[in-house]
């Protein structure tokens, strides 16, 4: 029974047709404050939702802000670890939510971040099997945001570091990965033919160009990837929804990056 209800969820954050999704993450609040883009919640969620996002990621004492309000349904998906760039070890993520609170609060899925090749990875990990544990009891996916940041690490975006990320969501138990992106389709082929589970991309940092977000998207399609989860480069830029339209096209109808640009003219 609990695979059946975790089977209903998924389809409230990943599009039952293309089996691809577009997620964006608004759980910067707590990492860095309240940027621009996310300072009025409820506009922003009304936004990316009017653009055809699957999902939002927050963290759960924004759900009061009005998760679907006056926009278009869209799968709430409640992040349960943080920390903030105050901190002296802001690479150390720590739980801050319970799956069972999250179904509580109507999420339709939970994320955790993990990040790996520091030196407190292995209380992340234990978190991370915590986790997957309940997810599992209690029936609701699990998207997982794995990224190899730390002393140990010698560039974030190696093939190798990133393959290896993704492997780690996969055995862990997520039902969905999210990476940072390799910068080619074929590296990040490698990427995706490693892990048995749907494999997202980052937007990271803000970019400059919108032809620079959608090649970017538009080579993790390409390599096997399900799809984007993107935060700043959708809800900084000028036109969220259109942004959103634009990726949406690249993700779930096949798009070209020359034809999706046409959403933001």
């Amino acid at each position: 029974m609990t695979e059946m209800g975790k089977n209903i969820r998924l389809e409230r954050i990943i599009n039952r047709n293309t089996r691809n999704t577009v997620i964006v993450p608004m759980d910067h609040g707590i990492s860095v404050g309240p940027i621009q883009g996310i300072i009025n919640v409820r506009d922003a969620i009304q936004k990316v939702s009017e653009g055809g996002a699957n999902a939002i990621v927050e963290h759960k004492g924004l759900v009061r802000a009005g998760h679907r309000g006056k926009g278009k349904d869209i799968g709430l998906i409640i992040h349960l670890s943080a920390s903030t760039c105050l901190s002296m070890y802001p690479n150390a993520k720590t739980l801050v939510c319970t799956v069972e609170e999250a179904i509580r609060l109507g999420a339709d899925a939970v994320s955790i971040h993990v990040n790996l090749g520091n030196g407190y990875e292995k209380e992340m990990l234990k978190d991370f099997g915590k986790v997957s544990y309940d997810a599992k009891l209690w029936g609701i996916p699990l998207l997982a945001m794995i990224y190899p940041r730390g002393e140990n690490i010698k560039s974030e975006f190696d093939v190798k570091v990133i393959r290896h990320a993704a492997r780690v969501g996969d055995e862990m138990g997520a039902d969905i990965v999210k990476v940072s992106y390799t910068g080619s389709t074929e590296t990040f082929r490698e990427v995706v033919a490693g892990c048995s589970i749907p494999v997202v991309i980052a937007g990271g940092p803000k970019m400059d160009s919108d032809m620079e977000i959608l090649e970017m998207v538009k080579g993790a399609v390409d390599a096997g990837g399900a799809g984007a989860s993107i935060g700043r480069n959708v809800f900084q830029h000028q036109n969220p929804t259109a942004m959103v339209q634009a990726i949406s096209a690249i993700v779930h109808d096949g798009l070209d990056v020359d034809a999706a640009l046409r959403f933001l003219k």
